[in-house]
């Protein structure tokens, strides 16, 4: 059975040390962040970017995306996306 994108997110959080979430929700800055640091985008923990520019980073490093450009991660990571994510953290 293909995973949901509710199982996506809760293993891309928990292969970046992360907590699994039982109710549906987007990836909070901290996560993104700890999912920017496993695809070896830098990002300053001190001060946290933009969730737009944090996802266009992980996509950017991932093959997604020709470029970090926030403007093409302004909503969500869809589920293509997240299993894409999934794979290259399955892979490390």
């Amino acid at each position: 059975m293909a995973k949901t994108v509710d199982d996506l997110r809760n293993e891309i959080r928990q292969s970046v040390g992360r907590y699994e979430r039982v109710e549906s929700t987007a990836f909070t800055k901290e996560a993104l962040a700890a999912i920017c640091d496993a695809v070896d985008y830098d990002v300053d923990a001190n001060h946290l970017p933009p969730k737009s520019e944090m996802r266009a980073g992980v996509l950017w490093k991932i093959g997604v995306l020709d470029e970090d450009d926030p403007e093409q991660a302004e909503s969500a990571f869809r589920k293509a996306e997240l299993q894409t994510i999934a794979e290259e953290l399955r892979d490390e």
